[in-house]
């Protein structure tokens, strides 16, 4: 996410630009924060989009935080 990429989907105006953002799953009963995680960011409406990779990372961790019994987790992001 290093150059920037075409406009906005959402609102088709704005550029995304390298940021961060933060992503909450809910699953069930869990719910799962993650800050600070990577991600395109428009510089219009603050939409951001998340690369697949790190989405998957992401969807795993979450998996795992709801086996492990927790109702809420919050963390900062840190690539695999």
């Amino acid at each position: 996410m290093s150059e920037k990429s075409s406009h906005c989907a959402l609102c088709q105006r704005g550029r995304l630009e390298p940021g961060h953002t933060t992503l909450t799953l809910e699953r069930g009963d869990v719910t799962f924060v993650v800050k600070q995680v990577p991600a395109l960011v428009c510089d219009t409406c603050g939409e951001a989009y998340i690369e697949a990779d790190v989405t998957e990372q992401l969807f795993r961790d979450a998996d795992k935080s709801a086996a492990s019994g927790a109702e809420v987790e919050i963390r900062r992001y840190v690539a695999a």
